[in-house]
């Protein structure tokens, strides 16, 4: 397991406004601080994503989503504990308590709560972050450390390096309210 030097190194990088790489449960992932619009805009460059699209949120306990979670519907919540933590990303309503840059134009947010062990050592240590995958638009995800590094050459603050979580796709995404799939795993 990576040294706990490294995940504080990964975790100042975040806090300082940087925009790091680190391997997920399927694919490489590029995270930031999600309440710093600096850090959020200068991955969306380098993604070349457009804002209106929204970003995924990363968390290691279904706590760090409590400000958004506290007052949802019982059913709703069994929804995300029998899901939680693992691949699922739920579209849950934010009721404008996260800034446009992560929304999108969206009226509801993605959230997934990751099993992967040293994600979720890094956001005991950054709470959520920012997790998309790693890769310009319109290229395939990065698989490995040296893909992201081909990719993203010198642009990003840190990459955090360890093994991908043995997942073979993405996280699979369900619309909270509705159950309905958005995207299949």
């Amino acid at each position: 397991m990576i040294g706990n030097w490294r995940l504080r190194q990964a975790a100042r990088a975040v806090r300082s406004g940087g925009v790091i790489a680190y391997p997920t449960e399927a694919v490489w992932g590029l995270g930031c601080d999600p309440w710093n619009d600096d850090a959020v805009q200068r991955l969306l460059a380098l993604k070349n994503r457009p804002e209106h699209k929204g970003l995924i949120l990363i968390a290691g306990h279904r706590n760090q989503f409590d400000f958004l979670l506290d007052d949802l519907p019982p059913i709703w919540l069994e929804r995300l504990s029998g899901s939680w933590p693992g691949p699922y990303t739920w579209l849950v309503p934010h009721r404008g308590r996260l800034p446009e840059w992560i929304c999108g134009r969206h009226d509801s947010v993605a959230l997934r709560v990751t099993d992967h062990p040293l994600v979720r050592d890094l956001c005991a240590l950054t709470g959520p972050l920012v997790s998309t995958s790693a890769n310009p638009a319109g290229h395939p995800a990065a698989r490995s450390r040296l893909r992201v590094e081909q990719y993203f050459p010198g642009l990003l603050d840190d990459v955090l390096n360890g093994p991908l979580g043995g997942r073979r796709n993405p996280s699979l995404i369900r619309d909270l309210r509705s159950g309905e799939v958005i995207r299949a795993g």
